[in-house]
C-alpha cells in the first residue's frame, strides 16, 4: 500500500493506479473499525483499485465539538488498510487540504436543514467541502459511504448530482448499510467515547428504535411512537434526544403519516459524552 500526504504524488499515485482499471475511493476521518472495512470491501466489487482517505476535517466540527478529542491513530489506520488490501492511502495534512487564503465554502440546502443539521450549524457545509476537495484530488470512478449516517450520504449524493461529480451512467455514490455490534449498537468511531455501563446502556437506542418501527407499521401514530422512543431513551439511562423523526428516506422531509415513498427513522442521542445517531427503514 502507497500512502501520500500531498497532492503532486497524490496526482502520479492515482494515475499509476488507473492504468489498471477503475478506482474507487472510501472517505474516512481514521479511528477506522469494522464498519469502514465493510466500505473497503464493498469497495471491492465495484473497482479494480482502492484508495482510502484520512483526514479529520475541521470544518465540520464546531467550536463546542471534540475536533481535539477525536481519535487519531494513523499507525493503527493504516496497518488495517494494508491488511484489507488497499492500494492507496491519502493522508492529507492541514496545509495539504486548506492552503493559505482558503476561502470556498460549499452548502447544500435542503437536505442538510434539520436533523443533525439542525443541532450542528455549518457541519454539513464542512462534509460537503471536504468531501468534494478530496472528489476533485482523487477522481474517483466510485465513492462509497455508510449508510449509517443517512443525512450526510443525502448531502453528499445532492452535491454530486448538483456539481455534476457523478460520471455518467454510473451510480458515483454508493451507500453501504450500517454494521452493528452483536447487541445492534451500530458502529462507530465515538462509541470509543463511552464507559463500560454506557456502552450497555447504548443498546437501548437500536432497540427503540425498532420498537417504535413495529408500532408505527401496526397503525401507531408517528407522535406517539416517536414520544415513547424518547422516553425509553432517558429511561435508559440517555442524557438528552437531540431528535427522533421519520422522514422520507430521500429529501428527509419530516412525515407526519405513512405513505408511499420509502422512510427512514433517524434518531441522535446523547449519552455520557458521545452524541450517538443511528437510522433504519421504516
Amino acid at each position: 500500500m502507497q500512502t501520500v500526504n500531498r497532492i503532486d504524488p497524490l496526482r502520479k499515485a492515482v494515475a499509476a493506479l488507473r492504468r489498471d482499471g477503475r478506482l474507487a475511493l472510501v472517505p474516512t476521518m481514521g479511528a477506522l473499525h469494522e464498519g469502514h472495512l465493510a466500505l473497503v470491501h464493498e469497495a471491492r466489487k465495484h473497482a479494480e483499485r482502492v484508495a482510502v482517505s484520512i483526514y479529520v476535517n475541521p470544518r465540520q466540527f464546531s467550536a463546542n465539538e471534540d475536533l481535539s478529542a477525536y481519535p487519531r491513530q494513523l499507525a493503527r489506520d493504516s496497518a488495517m488498510l494494508e491488511a484489507a488490501g488497499v492500494d492507496l492511502l491519502w493522508a492529507p495534512d492541514g496545509e495539504a487540504m486548506y492552503p493559505p487564503g482558503y476561502a470556498t465554502n460549499i452548502s447544500v440546502s435542503g437536505v442538510s436543514d434539520g436533523l443533525c443539521g439542525g443541532s450542528r450549524p455549518g457541519h454539513f457545509d464542512g462534509v460537503a467541502t471536504v468531501v468534494c476537495k478530496l472528489f476533485n484530488q482523487v477522481r474517483p470512478d466510485v465513492a462509497l459511504f455508510g449508510e449509517k449516517d443517512w443525512q450526510q450520504l443525502a448531502v453528499i449524493r445532492r452535491m454530486a448530482r448538483d456539481l455534476d461529480l457523478a460520471r455518467p451512467g454510473v451510480d458515483a455514490i454508493i451507500g453501504v448499510p450500517t454494521v452493528r455490534e452483536a447487541d445492534g449498537l451500530a458502529m462507530s468511531s465515538r462509541n470509543a467515547y463511552l464507559t463500560p455501563d454506557e456502552r450497555t446502556a447504548a443498546a437501548a437506542l437500536p432497540a427503540a428504535m425498532h420498537t417504535a418501527i413495529g408500532q408505527i407499521g401496526a397503525g401507531e401514530s408517528i407522535a406517539l411512537a416517536l414520544a415513547a422512543l424518547e422516553a425509553d431513551l432517558l429511561a435508559a439511562g440517555f442524557q438528552s434526544v437531540d431528535y427522533a423523526e421519520l422522514c422520507d428516506a430521500e429529501t428527509l422531509a419530516p412525515l407526519a403519516k405513512r405513505g408511499q415513498a420509502p422512510a427512514r427513522l433517524l434518531v441522535a442521542a446523547r449519552i455520557g459524552k458521545a452524541r450517538l445517531i443511528d437510522n433504519m427503514p421504516a
